[in-house]
């Protein structure tokens, strides 16, 4: 991706986030910097539309973020959002993120996410804490902000620490709100290890909605027992979830750890999913593998969340992890 400032472009891409960060802090300081090499703009990139972005990541989960504070409705579209989250000819990412207007005096921002297709999910675990540190960064500071999603209000809180809770509100257990077609075999209604047929083998799933629906699936070993690049769409795409879903394949490590892989519903395998590893805490206890009551560590590809239920009183669950700037700049929309 080229970054431009107000007048020129930077011929070199910056990956590196300490670098990247780096520099950023070092010019607002007034510090002498190695500078990279500056051309002038073509006249037909001057006249094409330029986004001002920034670039997060949870676990690796990364994230384009745009100040549209002064919108109601995203300033791009997902057909733009998508090719700007191409990792080869766009900035990259697993999606863009739009910090809009509150509908309400009730909430403080309102959050809207594209995944990488285009598509748009109600909510995510990752996207909310990268959206919490960016406004924090340019300058809307707080200790916690009540934020309105398409899964409802969302309460992430900045810890001293520099990581981020998440209230993430009561999971959706109703089998028929998730929604699943698999036939409910656990209280209320819910899917608890159902069998379900996809991609030619036997499945044991338990369906859980954290705003957007998650199929959740144990398994001995992550690396031997599933062929990831296959049933991860497979699964994704199954009749049996009419709003398509993600999907978590989970190995139980002890009572207190779990790790697992994450296909994303619209993304595929990503390195972390807020959401997916809130459901997949919930379905463990749910289905006797771990105990309740405990703070349980879970282990993605990108590193660690920690995961809290209140199974037995207000039923919320809680989500602690990191939020980190990248780099930002200036893409040109093609």
């Amino acid at each position: 991706v080229t970054i431009i400032d107000e007048d020129e472009i930077v011929s070199e891409t910056f990956i590196l986030a300490q670098a990247s960060f780096a520099l950023l802090m070092s010019q607002s300081l007034g510090l002498t910097t190695h500078s990279p090499k500056h051309i002038r703009i073509p006249s037909a990139l001057k006249a094409s539309s330029l986004v001002d972005f920034s670039k997060y990541e949870g676990l690796g989960n990364d994230f384009i973020l745009i100040d549209d504070r002064d919108k109601e409705a995203p300033s791009l579209t997902p057909e733009e959002s998508e090719k700007l989250c191409n990792r080869n000819f766009g900035i990259g990412g697993d999606g863009v993120i739009f910090a809009l207007k509150p509908p309400s005096d009730d909430y403080d921002f309102t959050m809207r996410i594209y995944n990488s297709d285009g598509s748009e999910p109600e909510m995510c675990g990752n996207g909310i804490r990268c959206f919490a540190q960016f406004l924090k960064d340019i300058g809307a500071d707080a200790e916690s902000y009540q934020v309105n999603t398409l899964a409802g209000r969302i309460i992430p809180v900045m810890n001293d620490d520099a990581t981020i809770t998440v209230d993430m509100g009561e999971p959706e257990l109703i089998g028929a709100n998730v929604p699943t077609t698999l036939e409910p075999n656990f209280e209320g209604d819910s899917v608890v290890e159902q069998t379900l047929e996809c991609n030619g083998k036997t499945w044991k799933v338990s369906a859980v909605s954290m705003g957007n629906p998650h199929a959740v699936i144990f398994v001995d070993d992550l690396e031997k027992d599933i062929d990831f690049e296959s049933d991860g769409p497979a699964l994704e795409a199954c009749p049996e979830f009419p709003a398509k879903t993600n999907v978590e394949f989970v190995q139980v490590l002890s009572d207190t750890h779990l790790k697992m892989k994450v296909w994303e519903r619209g993304a595929g395998p990503t390195l972390a999913c807020g959401t997916g590893t809130c459901a997949l805490v919930i379905a463990a206890i749910r289905a006797g593998k771990i105990p309740a009551g405990n703070k349980v560590r879970v282990t993605l590809p990108g590193g660690d969340l920690f995961i809290e239920w209140n199974k037995d009183t207000d039923r919320k669950v809680y989500m602690c992890g990191p939020a980190t700037f990248s780099f930002a700049g200036k893409a040109a929309l093609k």
